[in-house]
């Protein structure tokens, strides 16, 4: 298997260690190219599409692996293995950041640290837990998607975006929901919004930056902050921004973020 081809795997840059950059649901490596640049100056930068989205090899997909979160998973460690240099730091988006977390419980040793932008373990509120979603809005989320992925896309992505000073970026968005394959994209949606990974947030051992939105739809702030409690070994930043995405809407806060995390660790 061409591990490069199936997620059309791109690199930039070049230096003594590797960042990987990982999309979230719906959108694809093309998210990552206002912060990307920066880090290639000092990092080898890899950046790639989720099977399924973007540009990756629509004939890899396959239903049983990617019912769940660890088909994608898998995938990270063989993308980290075929081009990874020196140490690994891992910046993953809404759900990659937990795909990027099982990767590492699965191989432990494989990433020097984390980033974490607008994480969520469970979008469902149980009991003290708050992910923001009851179980009823996540149900009617799937219904619609199910009869009209086409028009959810058109009404849900400028407010998950959440920037409309800048009607651009929600278009963006849109598009690239639209660009998804429906099927494939309505199964990622079932596996993202059902999934609970918050029994394997505190086993995460490895030092975790999380950036959290100070207004976010899909994440709201007391996610990030339950994060950041449950995590052995965190850091917590909640950008000015509004939306679900600061690595598009704020990218200058997220960057300065990971710069300063990446000092602390010693690693710039």
């Amino acid at each position: 298997m061409n591990i490069r081809h199936r997620n059309n795997v791109q690199i930039q840059g070049s230096g003594p260690a590797t960042m990987i950059f990982a999309h979230g649901f719906g959108c694809d490596q093309n998210m990552w190219r206002f912060m990307a640049p920066h880090f290639a100056e000092r990092y080898r930068v890899v950046t790639f599409d989720l099977v399924g989205a973007g540009n990756s090899d629509p004939s890899a997909y396959e239903v049983t692996k990617y019912a769940s979160l660890q088909g994608y998973a898998d995938d990270v460690l063989e993308i980290t293995r075929d081009v990874a240099l020196g140490p690994v730091f891992f910046v993953g988006h809404s759900v990659s950041a937990m795909i990027g977390m099982l990767a590492d419980l699965q191989a432990p040793g494989t990433f020097a640290a984390h980033v974490m932008i607008g994480p969520s373990p469970c979008y469902i509120n149980d009991g003290d837990y708050v992910g923001g979603f009851t179980r009823e809005d996540i149900d009617s989320l799937l219904d619609t998607l199910e009869s009209n992925y086409l028009g959810w896309a058109g009404s849900m992505a400028p407010a998950i975006m959440g920037v409309p000073e800048r009607p651009e970026l929600g278009e963006e968005l849109t598009a690239s929901f639209c660009r998804t394959d429906p099927d494939i994209a309505k199964r990622f949606a079932k596996t993202t919004f059902l999934s609970d990974n918050r029994q394997d947030v505190a086993r995460l051992q490895t030092p975790t930056l999380v950036i959290q939105s100070s207004e976010d739809l899909i994440a709201p702030v007391a996610v990030g902050e339950y994060m950041h409690r449950t995590l052995p070994n965190s850091t917590l930043r909640i950008v000015d921004n509004t939306g679900h995405c600061p690595h598009l809407s704020a990218p200058g806060a997220s960057c300065d973020a990971i710069d300063e995390f990446l000092r602390a660790l010693g690693q710039r």
